[in-house]
């Protein structure tokens, strides 16, 4: 028996008859892409463009990611430019009713629609379609660095690193920081870095993502049971606490993902420890050195985590770019175009405070914003270790 195939009417391609969407030239299906009222072959109308919802990539406790094509309207403002993948996260609609969730959800869509950084998930449109709520963003093709962390620890041979070298984890570092710089410039804090939220592209570019906790009421402590919402193991002494946060509490998280980047582990999630003890070794515990785990490392590694890692804010390296110059110059790391061009996002930033009015974590001067493209840190990271 023959299967069933449709023929794109573009590309003239030939493909099974339930595909969404032309693998080769992504035009959509015409009887299938309005076919679906939720999931894959929606229809978002964003007025400037649409958006075909495609297969399913994951599924979260809040709803589920799906790939989908971005189509500009040939008569706004952006005609001329082709379609392309994007990533569509749909919040689950059985959790659209519940005010607190939906406040998460779209404090994501709003964080992001301030944010324009390379190394930052680029958002396109929040979106309502009947009964529900949807983020469109960029999609990255790649894998997230919790993967990359698992997959070499697996595979560390005797006597050998215990998880990734120095300059391979410098080069995800730096990204990092370059995203956090600009995200504190705005007046946002993540409150959920760690590598499982650092997308890698396979050009060896990195993305922070994940931006559904980065914008709350002082009350959600209270709304979610008492318990402060974060991963324990990333979590700031502060944040495990209830206090206010600042950019600060960002840098001591990711300071907690180059340890685990270097040794393996994180310095307080050991073996048995439940949730809730993690999150207490957070603000009573002192992290073994990392030295312990890499005898090779110099010690100065150790005077460094000590202080990324201090339980009081002010005790910290204040900013992103200070940490990152902290680590470099005591390890000895290059000083690479790539964190040459972070820098000269973070010193800029200011500009978009000035322009939008936001309120920013650091001080600084008003100046002219850069003309720096995404290009810039591909180009620095071109022959850069791959995953």
């Amino acid at each position: 028996m023959l299967a069933r195939v449709a023929v794109c009417a573009g590309c003239l391609s030939v493909f099974p008859s339930e595909g969404k969407f032309c693998p080769k030239c992504g035009a959509p299906t015409p009887a299938q892409a309005i076919q679906s009222s939720s999931g894959s072959g929606m229809r978002f109308d964003l007025g400037w463009g649409q958006v075909i919802v495609g297969d399913l990539i994951g599924e979260g406790g809040m709803g589920t990611v799906y790939r989908g094509w971005l189509y500009y309207n040939p008569q706004g403002p952006r005609a001329g430019t082709p379609p392309h993948q994007v990533a569509i996260k749909i919040l689950h609609p059985l959790l659209t009713a519940r005010p607190y969730v939906r406040q998460l959800f779209v404090g994501e869509a709003n964080a992001l629609r301030r944010l324009s950084h390379p190394n930052i998930v680029r958002f396109f449109e929040l979106v309502e379609p009947p009964g529900g709520l949807a983020i469109v963003i960029e999609l990255v093709e790649g894998e997230s660095l919790d993967k990359v962390i698992t997959r070499n620890v697996k595979k560390r041979t005797p006597g050998g690193l215990p998880c990734l070298p120095f300059a391979r984890a410098w080069h995800y570092f730096q990204q990092l920081l370059g995203a956090l710089a600009a995200t504190h410039e705005l007046g946002i804090v993540h409150r959920d870095v760690k590598p499982a939220n650092l997308l890698l592209r396979i050009d060896g570019l990195a993305k922070l993502t994940d931006f559904g906790i980065a914008r709350l009421p002082a009350d959600v402590a209270q709304r979610s049971g008492g318990m402060q919402p974060g991963t324990g193991a990333y979590m700031s002494p502060e944040q495990v606490l209830g206090r206010d946060l600042d950019g600060r509490s960002d840098l001591y998280s990711a300071a907690i993902v180059l340890y685990e980047m270097i040794t393996g582990i994180t310095p307080f999630d050991e073996e048995g420890r439940s949730e809730l003890m993690v999150r207490a070794a957070q603000v009573e515990d002192v992290p073994q050195p990392a030295t312990r785990l890499i005898p090779q490392a110099p010690p100065v590694l150790d005077m460094l985590f000590a202080r990324a890692l201090a339980k009081e804010p002010a005790h910290r390296f204040q900013s992103a770019i200070e940490l990152g110059n902290a680590f470099r110059t005591a390890l000895g790391l290059p000083d690479t175009s790539g964190w040459r061009a972070q820098q000269n996002f973070a010193k800029h930033a200011t500009g978009i405070v000035a322009q939008v009015g936001a309120r920013p974590i650091t001080k600084g001067r008003t100046q002219p914003i850069p003309v720096v493209q995404e290009q810039d840190l591909r180009d620095a990271v071109a022959g850069a270790y791959r995953s």
